[in-house]
């Protein structure tokens, strides 16, 4: 089998699913040199591509310009015009297979994401639930790459190197552990409380080793963020003062990242960062751990008390009663966990 030499990579969808390919990505172009590849998502996510040697990144308005049947051909057109060999299909949803078929008859391979819906659909049933470690999406991207011919050995070689810190922005100190937290998530099942995140802002914030730093986006986020830096004067907000390519530079730089099964955990875990995940209707077994942390870093609730748990593997729904489930998860166990990760 010939190796193709240009791959066209799809992943559209939310910022944590497309950080979740870069440690993939940067482990394909380094142990395979004569290849490019061409990323086709979101606009917006560009920066998250700038340090990957031999990427291209195309940012596609698909809700509007290329948005419906005759968008996607239009898009079909102007893509074939980029000479690829390979297609490598990271979604795997109505939008990209429209756009397989459409690339079908001008390209020599297509492979595809096995998300595996059966394995996840047994994780988070009630009735004979299945509850073991599922193939992590790190490895079922990688498997889309294997399957067009390239061997990948997912290591520590695939994370990024820190960044310089931007410019106008500095940490207060150089002799403290600088501890990020993104206490939120897209649904509120995967949330943790805010008035428990309140006590461990509370504890951590008593410590002088730490100094502590908001991460999140929305305008509701950047209210609640506003909120909690009034009541601990000593915290910095991050929420809407830089891009993402700043954000980037400053999450690079963290000793540790608290956040939920959400995008900031994905962020900081790409570039090495100590991550604590806390985890609500959602588990690490479902495969969206962040990248090479230890399974130790994920905090889950009572599984004695909620025995159902995951329900979800999105976190978009729960199980009926399971609505404090993360209760269970003290400020106190996360305090600890942090300060035993770091000495």
């Amino acid at each position: 089998m010939t190796k193709p030499k240009h791959i066209l990579v799809f992943r559209f969808s939310a910022m944590g699913d497309v950080a979740m390919t870069i440690p993939v990505i940067k482990s394909l172009i380094q142990q395979h040199k004569n290849i490019k590849i061409t990323v086709v998502s979101r606009p917006f996510l560009k920066p998250l591509f700038l340090d990957l040697e031999n990427v291209a990144f195309i940012g596609l308005d698909v809700d509007n310009e290329y948005k419906g049947f005759f968008g996607l051909w239009k898009l079909a057109a102007e893509l074939k015009n980029l000479k690829f060999d390979a297609v490598a299909d990271l979604h795997n949803v109505l939008r990209t297979k429209i756009l397989r078929t459409f690339l079908s008859s001008s390209v020599r391979s297509i492979e595809v994401i096995d998300k595996g819906r059966n394995e996840k659909k047994a994780l988070t049933r009630t009735e004979d639930k299945i509850f073991i470690p599922l193939k992590s999406t790190h490895e079922r991207y990688a498997d889309v790459f294997r399957k067009l011919g390239f061997e990948i050995d997912l290591n520590q070689n695939a994370l990024l190197a820190p960044k310089k810190l931007p410019q106008n922005f500095e940490f207060k100190s150089a002799q403290t552990r600088k501890i990020g937290i993104a206490p939120f998530a897209q649904y509120s099942f995967k949330m943790y409380p805010l008035d428990l995140m309140d006590k461990v802002i509370e504890l951590l914030s008593k410590d002088p080793q730490f100094e502590i730093y908001f991460f999140g986006g929305g305008k509701k986020e950047k209210e609640q963020i506003n909120i909690l830096t009034k009541k601990f004067p000593e915290t910095t907000s991050c929420a809407g003062k830089f891009n993402l390519v700043n954000e980037l530079k400053v999450i690079s730089n963290l000793d540790t990242m608290i956040a939920m099964d959400s995008a900031n955990a994905h962020l900081a875990s790409i570039f090495g960062v100590n991550t604590i995940t806390l985890w609500g209707a959602t588990h690490p077994f479902a495969g969206f751990f962040p990248f090479l942390q230890p399974l130790s870093n994920g905090l889950t609730p009572d599984l004695t008390k909620f025995p159902n748990l995951p329900c979800s593997i999105y976190g978009n729904k729960t199980c009926p009663g399971y609505e404090d489930a993360m209760r269970t998860i003290t400020p106190e166990s996360v305090v600890e966990l942090i300060k035993k990760t770091l000495r």
